[in-house]
């Protein structure tokens, strides 16, 4: 913990480029947690300019001789359908994650954020559940902005690496096969339903059929789509599950939508698919991060089969597994993102 007369200053980039070598070795120490953040910023980084993206630093200075140490990192940037949320990961262990240690720090950094951007575009923000509920309480006393008590997402960051990874041979059917594969542009059509199916569980995030027609050929055409096919004899094909791994960094890939056409729930379709786009993965990556929400059970015991740690019932906890916790602010002031 810094000494009482240690002071604490808030730096601000607008370009990846401009990102101090501390910045990018914080990041990539801290890679998992980071991938909110990490995988945007590299590939912003060789990108025009963008005065709507912003990064931002909270740093403590412990001595006039020492250099400052990094503390926090939050970015408020853009994605392909909308404003993210804004995101907040520390460089400090969770335990250390508390009032004491957060509120000096978040009232600088929101003191800077007021001067850089219109309060409404802070919609929501995502990180480790003591910093979300600090910044929620902090920024809705200094704006006079409502939240909602009941969080948009609650979830648990785990990962799955290949010392965890549960490969299993997948269970053949006489009547039917299932194929994984990567999705392609004949695929638009059949996938835009299955993401406005996940966006209606993800609310108040939800897609029109134009948005999710726009946001299936992003994902396609991006290469970070994988589909189950399932294929019955006699039948046109029909595709059963989605995976889309959206933010990938140089050792972490993260999932980031996983999703089961109705007509297919119950038949492992979901494991089937994750378990697949892991094994692909770790070919090339030494982890593979994802949140699943508290109130998925089902979900859980699907990851946990697979490989993610953390997830079983022993209560026991993990290093690296965290509850992450997104809060949102009163739809009537903000202008509403998307991710």
């Amino acid at each position: 913990m810094p000494s009482i007369a240690s002071t604490h200053s808030v730096k601000v980039y607008r370009h990846p480029s401009a990102f101090p070598q501390q910045l990018w070795d914080a990041l990539y120490q801290n890679e998992q947690a980071a991938n909110v953040i990490l995988p945007h910023a590299t590939k912003t980084r060789v990108a025009e300019p963008n005065g709507s993206q912003l990064w931002m630093t909270c740093s403590t200075f412990l001595s006039a001789r020492d250099d400052p140490e990094l503390d926090l990192i939050l970015s408020c940037v853009e994605g392909p359908l909308g404003s993210y949320p804004i995101f907040i990961i520390p460089t400090a262990l969770f335990h250390h994650l508390h009032d004491d240690y957060l509120y000096p720090r978040l009232e600088l950094l929101i003191s800077q954020i007021l001067l850089e951007i219109p309060q409404e575009r802070v919609f929501s923000v995502f990180a480790p559940q003591p910093i979300s509920i600090a910044f929620t309480k902090l920024w809705s006393c200094r704006t006079g902005v409502g939240f909602y008590e009941e969080p948009y997402y609650a979830a648990q960051l785990t990962y799955c690496t290949s010392e965890t990874f549960v490969d299993r041979r997948a269970t053949t059917f006489p009547d039917v096969v299932y194929v994984p594969r990567r999705a392609t542009e004949e695929d638009v059509a059949s996938v835009a339903p299955l993401c406005q199916g996940f966006a209606e569980t993800s609310a108040p995030f939800l897609l029109n059929d134009k948005r999710a027609r726009k946001e299936a050929k992003y994902l396609i055409r991006s290469g970070y789509l994988w589909v189950l096919e399932a294929r019955r004899p006699g039948e046109n094909p029909e595709l059963a599950s989605i995976v889309a791994v959206t933010r990938q960094s140089a050792t972490v890939a993260g999932i980031t939508k996983v999703f089961t056409n109705p007509r297919w729930r119950k038949r492992g379709c979901a494991e089937r698919l994750v378990r697949a786009v892991c094994k692909e993965l770790l070919r090339s990556k030494q982890s593979i991060v994802l949140y699943c929400a508290h109130d998925n059970a089902a979900a859980a015991g699907v990851y946990h089969r697979v490989g993610f740690v953390g997830l079983d019932d022993s209560k026991r906890r993990v290093a690296g597994v965290e509850p992450w916790l997104e809060v949102g602010f009163d739809r009537d002031v903000v202008e509403l993102g998307h991710w």
